[in-house]
C-alpha cells in the first residue's frame, strides 16, 4: 500500500484529505509536529509528499528543500498561493506537481494517483531510516544530520543499517560481523572493535554524541 504524508497546518483540510485518500485504498498521515517534519517523514517513509507552503515554524519551500537533501520522493504542494511566482518556485525547489486551494478532493486523487503510477511503475522504492533527527538513504548509503553530510565508509553503512533497521533492539556482535562478512573477508572481533570506534567518533564530531550505545556481553543498540 502507497503511503501519502500529508505536511497541510489546517487541520480540517489535513483531515479531509486523509479520509478521502484513505477511501481509495491509499494510507496517509498527517504531520503533527511542524517543527520536526523530515523526522515524521523518514518515520513513515512515504511514497508522496503533499507539502502545504504556509506552514508555523518553516515554510513549505524549506522542508522541500530538506526532504531532497535526502530522497527524490514525489512531493505536490498543496497552496492558496497559485499564482504562477509560487508554482514556478515550487517546481525549481524540487516539486513535482502544483495544485491551488481550493480544489476539489476527486481531482487531487487523480493527480496523486498519477503521480504515483510514473514514478513506481518501473522504479523501486527508496527507504530512508531515522534516528535522532540523522537519517540513512539507503539508496545511496548517505547519512545526513542538521543539514550536514556525513561521509560514511561501507563497513560504517553497514554497521548503522542493522542498528537502525532494528532501532531500540540490541543487535549482536555477532550479527555485525555477518553483515560485514557477506561482502568482505572475515572480521575478527577486533576488526570490528576499530571499526565501531571509528564510526563512533566520526558520529560524535558531527553532533551525534552517543549515537551507538554498548550493551555488555550483548551488542550494540541505538535507542
Amino acid at each position: 500500500m502507497y503511503k501519502i504524508l500529508i505536511v497541510e497546518d489546517d487541520a480540517t483540510i489535513a483531515e479531509a484529505i486523509r479520509k478521502h485518500i484513505q477511501s481509495w485504498g491509499l494510507e496517509a498521515r498527517c504531520v503533527e509536529d511542524f517543527r520536526n517534519v523530515l523526522a515524521e517523514f523518514a518515520e513513515l517513509d512515504p511514497q508522496l509528499v503533499l507539502l502545504d507552503i504556509s506552514l508555523p515554524f518553516y515554510n513549505g519551500y524549506h522542508w522541500c528543500g530538506e526532504i531532497r537533501k535526502v530522497s527524490q520522493v514525489p512531493i505536490m504542494f498543496i497552496s492558496s498561493a497559485g499564482d504562477n511566482m509560487n508554482i514556478v518556485m515550487a517546481m525549481n525547489m524540487g516539486g513535482d506537481d502544483f495544485i491551488a486551494k481550493p480544489f476539489d478532493l476527486n481531482v487531487l486523487t487523480a493527480k496523486i494517483q498519477a503521480i504515483l503510477r510514473r514514478t513506481y511503475h518501473f522504479a523501486g522504492q527508496v527507504k530512508v531510516l531515522e534516528h535522532r533527527g540523522a537519517l540513512l538513504n539507503t539508496s545511496d548509503a548517505s547519512l545526513t544530520y542538521q543539514g550536514q553530510h556525513i561521509e560514511l565508509t561501507k563497513n560504517d553503512y553497514r554497521i548503522l543499517q542493522a542498528l537502525m533497521e532494528n532501532k531500540g533492539r540490541v543487535v549482536s556482535r555477532d550479527t555485525l560481523m555477518q553483515r560485514l562478512w557477506e561482502t568482505d573477508s572475515f572480521v575478527d572481533e577486533n576488526t570490528l572493535t576499530v571499526n565501531m570506534t571509528r564510526l563512533r567518533k566520526k558520529l560524535d564530531a558531527a553532533g551525534l554524541k552517543d549515537f551507538i550505545l554498548t550493551k555488555k556481553g550483548w551488542g550494540y543498540l541505538v535507542e
